[in-house]
């Protein structure tokens, strides 16, 4: 016997979520029968809202919902401060800590020759243009510590390395090969303010 036709379409629903088994699918299902109206409405426009009005930020590649992101459009920041991270769950990690006050670019992935990846498939070459045009002084490497991590700083690094710009990135206080979205804050916090600067003579 199987749910109604509702219920068994929304467990498929929540079983397509990462880390969402058959019995916590049905679990979420089952609980929703228990949210007042005001909180299934808000549930389902939100998810209808995800295709038609999340969008990636023009300047810095962060989801938004306008042409620019909330942290482009704060001009109390640091404009002079870049940090480059792998996707836009990296800039929620930094922005709990609230320790860093400067601006993000998203490069959308890491460089893996393995992979067929390369640096013209992601977004270093919006990165790059984005660093001279804005006059960057600093930019920050928060990318995670593995083979395409590294990879990754060390090429722009070198792209970078005749320029005035100076080249950090965040301590090894990250352990290597580690997934960013499950180091804890303090380690987060200890790596940013710990960060070393990349030379291309090692």
């Amino acid at each position: 016997m199987k749910y109604p036709t509702t219920i068994q379409n929304l467990i498929e629903c929540f079983q397509k979520l990462p880390g969402i088994g058959e019995k916590t699918a049905e679990r979420l299902a089952l609980s929703t029968l228990n949210f007042e109206q005001e909180t299934i409405d808000v549930f389902s426009e939100s998810l209808k809202n995800t295709k038609t009005k999340i969008k990636k930020c023009s300047r810095c590649n962060n989801l938004a919902e306008d042409d620019l992101c909330e942290i482009c459009k704060d001009d109390s920041r640091d404009a002079k401060l870049l940090c480059v991270v792998e996707s836009p769950k990296n800039i929620m990690l930094f922005e709990k800590l609230g320790t860093f006050h400067g601006y993000y670019h998203v490069i959308d992935g890491l460089i893996s020759p393995l992979d067929g990846i390369n640096p013209e498939d992601i977004h270093i070459p919006e990165m790059i243009n984005r660093i001279r045009e804005e006059n960057i002084e600093e930019v920050i490497l928060a990318l995670k510590p593995s083979v395409e991590g590294e990879t990754t700083s060390l090429y722009i690094s070198k792209i970078l390395d005749k320029s005035n710009i100076l080249v950090s990135k965040i301590a090894h206080g990250v352990p290597l090969g580690a997934d960013m979205d499950y180091v804890d804050s303090l380690t987060l916090e200890l790596a940013l303010e710990n960060r070393k600067k990349i030379s291309n003579d090692d």
